[in-house]
């Protein structure tokens, strides 16, 4: 194998966003980003200040969502949620499309919501990925998606939410990638719950992924080394 583990780790988003999870597996969940040392854990909203408080000290970054997961709230809440985001210690938001918009192809809409959060973002010292949903979108809307978060300076795309019909598909990852400029990286998001599948869409120019399968990929990965 030619990464490490700490190569692995730091690719992972440790995903805590299920509806169910209590606050008390919510905590588990940030210890255990802690032992592993993961890039993030993504939270829900509510409980970003209580990760700051539980990962300070760490490496592991904070990050929650916005507009999760439809991406249909105005743009001006999607800015209320990344205002409040980075002022609870969020310094990663994976911020959902409005998906009708770009079935509707109102591209200027849709590039007016992205850049709104990403300014806003980029301001406090904050990432964006911008999340498509691609399981409703035809090709053509996503590599429009991907021209338009290379113009307004976002810096992740990203294949889903991880709760809709399809995750992070090898297809989707190479048009991501060829169709994205170098200064935008490549998110997978839904379907990455092996090392092996992780080095595959590695391969694939991704560099981060979601996942909530994180301490048995990691396990994996001190095993096989």
């Amino acid at each position: 194998m030619n990464v490490t583990c700490t190569d692995i780790a730091n690719m992972i988003d440790h995903s805590l966003l299920q509806q169910t999870l209590t606050d008390a597996e919510l905590d588990q969940g940030c210890a255990l980003a802690k032992e592993y040392n993961v890039a993030s854990v993504c939270i829900k909203p509510y409980y970003v200040k209580r990760a700051t408080q539980l990962l300070a000290g760490s490496t592991v970054a904070v990050g929650t969502t916005i507009g999760f997961p439809h991406g249909g709230h105005v743009t001006a809440i999607k800015v209320a949620e990344a205002v409040q985001a980075i002022q609870d210690g969020a310094r990663e938001l994976d911020m959902v499309v409005n998906i009708g918009k770009v079935l509707s192809k109102d591209w200027a809409y849709v590039s007016d919501d992205i850049r709104a959060v990403v300014e806003l973002a980029h301001r406090q010292g904050a990432l964006v990925k911008v999340i498509f949903e691609n399981c409703f979108l035809q090709d053509e809307h996503k590599e429009r998606l991907c021209q338009i978060c290379g113009e307004v300076r976002a810096d992740f795309v990203k294949t889903s939410t991880g709760y809709g019909a399809t995750g992070a598909t090898d297809d989707d990852l190479r048009l991501m990638r060829r169709c994205s400029p170098p200064h935008v990286q490549v998110k997978a998001a839904g379907g990455v719950r092996t090392l092996e599948r992780l080095l595959a869409v590695r391969q694939l120019g991704v560099s981060r992924v979601g996942a909530t399968a994180t301490r048995a990929i990691l396990e994996e990965c001190r095993s096989r080394l």
